[in-house]
């Protein structure tokens, strides 16, 4: 494995871990393996029984990780036989990321060290409308003070709205915002901060972060926000689509003659949620939502539903209950028990955090970037 880049990044941050050779698959499995097993540390022949290869080849890895500055000896456990085996933990503070909620009016970062953990934050006001030049300079003004001196960056990944272009970093028609079609986000990140960034929906984002951190293998994360979206994860995986257009929760429609959306059709479940909303009838939102919800759950037959967001947020039990007891009914009708409703844990920084995840989960073999 290569050795970390002395090159200079965002405010003397040193840039960039060799992503390359981390993520090869046996590094990978090892790292999760460390990753998991905590402070307390799993030892190479552990690792080897784990996932199947020979100790020799474990020692090379874990040579290389022990270079790099990843993992680092926590002491000696008995061995049933034979000298006492050396245990080797990951280093949590070797490399961090930053996790960026760009949200229509606001953004929020996280730094997180390797395991995940939240070691900074920022917000800020800052709105999509203000126009391409204003909205990068400030997501490189709030990531460059928050990551300052912090040592390796791997990174950065930004979740916003959708929808966009997850491969290429490019967003398409943003509801609400349609000059953002077309603009290559992730370039000109890159370009003002100097290290990798990945660009995904904010929903998606969360979805990966809430599956790291074991949600469960099938589930929907439904934001509600300043807008309505939605995140899949199904066996394990984020589902993005073929076209990494997956999870537009918030347009389907459930009422033909509905109100106009920002996106062009009428009674989207977005539509009718923040009219309700804006009316003051948070009920009837939570009712609303639930149908979209109870949809999702015929169409896919998830195994819960999470909901986050600032709306949620404001009104928890609320939403869970209104939204529950649509998914009740809809399962009774059928003769199945009703598929849970829960918010979803972060306390509201799970947009963030899971867009940190776009650069940690693939070096743990967890996700893809």
């Amino acid at each position: 494995m290569g050795g970390v880049s002395s090159a200079k990044g965002i405010s003397g941050a040193a840039a960039g871990v060799n992503l390359p050779v981390l993520r090869s698959h046996n590094t990978a499995l090892v790292l999760d393996l460390l990753r998991t097993a905590g402070p307390e540390g799993i030892s190479r022949l552990e690792v080897a029984e784990r996932i199947g290869l020979t100790p020799q080849a474990v020692s090379k890895i874990t040579a290389r990780l022990r270079a790099e500055g990843l993992a680092a000896e926590a002491g000696r456990r008995a061995s049933t036989g034979g000298k006492p085996r050396t245990v080797l933990r990951l280093v949590p503070e070797a490399g961090h990321a930053v996790g960026v909620h760009l949200d229509r009016d606001a953004l929020r970062a996280v730094l997180v060290d390797l395991t995940g953990a939240v070691v900074a934050e920022r917000g800020a006001s800052l709105d999509l409308g203000a126009g391409k030049t204003a909205v990068v300079e400030g997501v490189v003004r709030e990531v460059s003070a928050l990551v300052e001196e912090r040592g390796t960056l791997l990174g950065v990944g930004v979740g916003l709205p959708g929808p966009l272009d997850h491969a290429k970093g490019v967003l398409h028609r943003v509801t609400g915002f349609p000059e953002w079609d077309g603009f290559p986000l992730r370039e000109a990140l890159e370009r003002g901060l100097g290290v990798p960034v990945v660009v995904d929906k904010d929903t998606n984002a969360a979805a990966l972060g809430l599956a790291v951190g074991g949600a469960g293998e099938s589930f929907a994360y439904l934001h509600f926000g300043a807008g309505l979206g939605g995140g899949l994860v199904l066996g394990g995986v984020v589902h993005r689509g073929a076209r990494t257009g997956a999870g537009e929760f918030g347009h389907q429609v459930v009422q033909l003659d509905g109100p106009v959306c920002e996106c062009g059709n009428r009674g989207c479940v977005e539509a009718l949620c923040l009219a309700a909303v804006g009316r003051g009838d948070f009920e009837e939102a939570a009712r609303v939502l639930g149908t979209g919800a109870a949809n999702l759950v015929a169409l896919l037959d998830i195994d819960v539903v999470l909901l986050g967001g600032r709306t949620v947020a404001a009104r928890p039990e609320g939403f869970v209950r209104g939204t529950a007891a649509v998914l009740e009914e809809r399962g009774w009708r059928v003769g199945e028990e009703p598929v849970p409703v829960r918010v979803a844990p972060g306390g509201g920084r799970e947009v963030a955090e899971g867009a940190a995840q776009l650069l940690l989960a693939p070096l743990f073999g967890r996700g893809e970037g």
